[in-house]
């Protein structure tokens, strides 16, 4: 089965506060709940692991990273990463991610991924995968925006000296995500728009 996805999230940071973010696959990877870089092979290639919890149980997937292109002129990423799980899903996502000037000397983050889903993940529907894409998104958005805050603040005049805007100087990092909650959330919106129809 496959996604794709096209969304433009406000970053409350100028372009190269976040482009230190974007730049960096290692702090950007702790921007999306659950994943994390377990080894950087070379310069464009990373292996990594992304948990999903659901209730007590914990799926981990496996996978690897490869940049495609690290444009700064156009701050713009491009990225193929690939994953599996012991159970035999998988998952695959190209990925590009770009900043654009907006006003009060912030940002928009712009990105576009084709994502494949195959094995028992790939039955839960185009619809349902895209509204879990769209809560981890939102996630992710929140995060990469609290990190570029937290660098354009070291990196502004009276900071600590030394701490460039290739420094993070807030440990922020995504929570886990928890499937069994978004399934909740999902079967109340579902009723609530059921007796919103009917009303």
């Amino acid at each position: 089965m496959q996604v794709t996805l096209d969304k433009q999230y406000p970053v409350a940071a100028g372009i190269d506060a976040a482009w230190a973010i974007l730049s960096n696959l290692n702090e950007l990877a702790t921007c999306m709940p659950g994943a994390s870089i377990t080894e950087q092979v070379d310069a464009s290639n990373y292996k990594g692991a992304v948990r999903v919890k659901v209730g007590p149980a914990v799926a981990a997937f496996a996978g690897t990273i490869e940049v495609l292109e690290l444009d700064a002129a156009s701050h713009t990423l491009k990225m193929m990463g690939k994953g599996a799980d012991k159970s035999g899903s998988s998952a695959s996502m190209e990925l590009t991610a770009s900043l654009l000037p907006a006003e009060g000397g912030h940002c928009t983050l712009r990105g576009h991924s084709e994502v494949i889903v195959n094995g028992k993940f790939a039955q839960f529907g185009g619809r349902m995968m895209t509204s879990v894409s769209d809560m981890i998104l939102a996630q992710f958005a929140e995060v990469f925006s609290q990190k570029a805050q937290a660098v354009q603040s070291a990196a502004a005049p009276g900071a600590e000296a030394g701490v460039g805007p290739a420094v993070v100087a807030a440990p922020v990092v995504a929570k886990e995500f928890n499937a069994l909650g978004f399934m909740w959330a999902m079967i109340k919106s579902w009723f609530a728009g059921l007796f919103g129809r009917k009303s």
